[in-house]
């Protein structure tokens, strides 16, 4: 009899610990566990304190890029943490104080924007190919082959690129490391800066100090009107703006004006090829 109450008490309390077991497992185990290993923790000092955000790691390089510019699919939680891994969320004074907004998107997003997070090799390259590609585009927009007075394709400049072996950061927009960029390809291909469309306003007065050698700054004259103020539409190189700029600010008293209204077209390419 004693043998059989405790065979009876040891298989209820192996029945029960299961059942114990079972339900620590759903009360411990958050339902989104999956969820990390799809994390990147985005980190950002400031104010003397550390702040992190959860986001989607095949995300956060897209909303870089400017390619995603959906936040939701980018966080995985707006909650601001001190330490993602630790579950550890940051004080609501702290985020104010240091933040100076209790708006959890605009500092998730001014985190997202600025901090660090790392990325596997295999992201780096996706990231840099992107990249590659975007400053290929940039150079496309703003250069033209001078020998067929045409922009070169985004394939042709990659391709230049490699050859020229030119490496990209990743960290640096697009359109600076164009700029730098294009300086390179010129030792190795025909290409330049496409022309500048830009206009000049002043009053007559004003005009008079300076308007031969505002017109010397420009390739092309597509309009010139003296009637009532002075005004000039061009085009120039657009390494001529800034000192074009200063020349106007400089006798208008910073009354007059000098803007860029747009970029070189076919048909003023081909005008300045004949």
């Amino acid at each position: 009899k004693q043998w059989y109450q405790r065979r009876v008490r040891e298989t209820f309390q192996h029945y029960f610990k299961r059942i114990n077991l079972s339900i620590m497992s759903k009360i411990f185990t958050p339902t989104n566990q999956k969820l990390l290993t799809n994390v990147v923790v985005v980190k950002l000092k400031k104010g003397g304190k550390r702040f992190e955000i959860a986001c989607y790691k095949n995300k956060v390089v897209a909303w870089r890029s400017k390619i995603e510019k959906n936040l939701d699919e980018v966080l995985q939680t707006d909650t601001v943490f001190t330490n993602v891994t630790r579950g550890e969320v940051a004080k609501a004074t702290d985020l104010k104080n240091v933040f100076k907004t209790d708006d959890r998107i605009k500092i998730c997003t001014e985190i997202l924007e600025k901090g660090e997070f790392q990325l596997s090799e295999k992201e780096r390259q996706v990231a840099l190919g992107n990249k590659f590609t975007e400053i290929a585009n940039s150079i496309s927009n703003m250069s033209i082959n001078p020998t067929t007075q045409r922009p070169y394709t985004v394939s042709m400049l990659e391709t230049a690129m490699k050859d020229a072996h030119i490496s990209v950061n990743p960290n640096k927009s697009a359109k600076q490391q164009a700029l730098e960029i294009l300086k390179t390809l010129k030792e190795t291909i025909p290409i330049e800066r496409v022309k500048m469309k830009i206009r000049v306003t002043m009053s007559q007065s004003d005009a008079k100090k300076c308007k031969d050698q505002i017109k010397s700054m420009y390739i092309s004259i597509s309009s010139e009107d003296n009637d009532g103020q002075f005004e000039i539409v061009g085009l120039s190189e657009p390494g001529n703006y800034k000192p074009l700029a200063e020349l106007v600010g400089k006798h208008s008293r910073g009354k007059g004006m000098c803007e860029v209204i747009g970029v070189q077209e076919n048909s003023e390419l081909d005008v300045l090829k004949s």
